[in-house]
């Protein structure tokens, strides 16, 4: 059974107007974006050399000479100016475009447009389907067509591309221009563990990280802080009714709102393939102190195991509070079910309360009654480990194709830097979601975003571990889905499962090469968080 990633999280909208009356992005954005605007007059404010002008605030996103963006476009020039090079092709999702060619707030360029005004070197962005994105690159660069200068592929794939010689190693690129995304104030969260997690394979950067695809829990204040529910609540499970630390008050909570025939489910964290074992790896990996690892250092599986076998139980056992087709559902299904008001809790990318908490989303009942809370946990040695994970998250590589790579490096620096990412997530027009700890403080993506649900997204990615992305990740992936859905549908029992997920694992491992696959396993506990509660 091969995981179906054809319905991805920048396709859902599209899809989820069926359901609902879910608002897409087109259909929210007008009222920040009025497209075909002139340029305003260039006013930087003084000491800047560039970014965006014509908007209250744009300072903000301006920056001098000696920042990453200054340093970015300066070099672009020198570029351009010595002949070598003056276009730049990206290949980037459909669902994502509209953040770089769209302007926002009313008044500003486009990122685009300030790209090209600034270095004189055209950015022409090439859309690609959603869900195509592998598939694209791996074409292009397995028959040598060298149609892209940037790949935009999900994050995860950075092992697999880097094996076929397809992208460039970066390190030289970053240790010249100096991109600081481990800077203390506006840098990655977790500085360089989160460099780590976002933008390297093996201990070598081969991605810039254009995304935040951290998984996020939601649930409704107004069921929470209803006061007939919470004496219910209390007189029932002898402790107060409030957004749950453990997987054990998960359950009890999901348990109580589960009320299918009212039309609410307690819980509709997804179970389906190809999306739903982001929900086990949640489970599983916070069994241990710090972390429940998927491999020890030798390359040996660790999920055939106690941990293994609870995680998979406890996933199957939640069934119970889920729709009855929860096996079957998909984003347009989750984001749907809960606009109308049918779940108490679920969790979801970092946008849910973007599009959902939103006056303009006409459909959604559940504007202004949406939270967020951090991930549950389980005890372990007297601490709370409270685990998330990223999923999909697009990251930018370079095509070793392309004919002047540190030039399409610069635009990734420029893309990924403090004011201008900050900027350009602020922009509903597309899917790149907040990550870097500027993003949180950002008054534009606050308002975006909820000021109240930008605080826990910070705090979740600080708590969040990567999913497999060695060499093999798909098939990995593929054999861990594989097994989980039977073990849902009862045709295999929790250990079983583990058990068949182990022996596959080890075929790949073999197929793959130990020796590689260990030495990536080494490297990617760099991006593995520490903290606990």
């Amino acid at each position: 059974m091969a995981t179906n990633l054809t319905i991805s999280r920048r396709s859902f909208l599209a899809a989820s107007t069926r359901v609902a009356g879910l608002t897409a992005a087109v259909g929210i954005a007008p009222q920040f974006i009025r497209p075909g605007r002139a340029f305003a007059a260039d006013k930087l404010a003084d000491g800047m050399i560039g970014g965006p002008t014509g908007f209250d605030g744009a300072e903000r996103y301006q920056y001098g000479g000696e920042t990453p963006e200054g340093r970015a476009v300066e070099a672009a020039k020198a570029i351009k100016a010595a002949g070598k090079g003056d276009k730049i092709v990206l290949g980037l999702s459909d669902g994502s475009i509209g953040q770089l060619t769209q302007p926002f707030p009313k008044g500003a360029p486009s990122i685009k447009e300030l790209w090209e005004k600034e270095t004189g070197i055209t950015l022409e962005i090439v859309g690609v389907p959603n869900g195509q994105e592998f598939t694209k690159t791996m074409q292009d660069i397995s028959t040598k067509a060298g149609a892209f200068d940037i790949y935009a592929v999900e994050w995860n794939r950075l092992g697999d591309l880097a094996e076929t010689g397809g992208i460039v190693n970066l390190d030289d690129y970053v240790a010249t221009h100096k991109p600081e995304w481990d800077a203390p104030e506006t840098g990655y969260v977790n500085g360089a563990q989160g460099v780590s997690l976002l933008n390297q394979y093996s201990g070598s950067t081969y991605g810039v990280s254009l995304d935040g695809d951290f998984q996020i829990w939601n649930y409704r204040t107004d069921l929470f802080n209803d006061e007939t529910e919470k004496k219910a609540f209390a007189d029932k499970h002898g402790y107060e009714l409030a957004a749950p630390r453990t997987w054990k008050e998960h359950g009890d909570i999901a348990a109580f709102f589960h009320r299918p025939d009212k039309g609410l489910f307690g819980s509709t964290d997804l179970r389906n393939q190809g999306w739903g074992y982001t929900n086990w790896y949640q489970r599983y990996v916070s069994m241990g102190n710090p972390n429940q690892f998927l491999f020890d250092d030798t390359g040996k599986a660790l999920i055939n195991s106690e941990a293994g076998w609870t995680a998979t139980k406890e996933y199957v056992d939640s069934l119970s509070h889920h729709s009855p087709d929860a096996i079957s559902w998909g984003w347009p299904e989750q984001y749907g079910n809960f606009a109308g008001g049918g779940a108490a809790m679920t969790c979801a990318f970092s946008n849910l309360p973007k599009f959902l908490d939103n006056a303009a989303n006409t459909g959604s009942k559940v504007t202004g009654k949406v939270g967020s809370m951090l991930p549950p946990g389980h005890e372990v040695d007297g601490k709370l480990i409270r685990r998330t994970v990223l999923w999909l998250n697009l990251s930018a590589s370079v095509s070793t194709q392309s004919k002047n790579p540190e030039l399409a490096y610069l635009l990734l620096q420029w893309l990924g830097s403090a004011r201008i990412y900050s900027w350009m997530t602020a922009n509903p027009g597309g899917y790149f979601d907040p990550f870097r700890l500027s993003d949180f403080s950002d008054p534009l993506v606050r308002e975006t975003y909820h000021a109240y649900h930008m605080d826990v997204v910070r705090d979740s990615v600080a708590r969040a571990v990567p999913t497999i992305n060695y060499p093999g990740a798909t098939a990995f992936h593929n054999a861990l889905d594989e097994n989980l859905v039977a073990a849902l549908t009862k045709s295999k029992t929790p250990e079983e499962a583990m058990a068949d997920t182990e022996k596959q694992w080890q075929r790949i491992a073999r197929r793959t090469g130990e020796e590689k696959l260990v030495a990536a396993i080494k490297a990617n506990k760099a991006a593995w968080p520490v903290i606990t509660d």
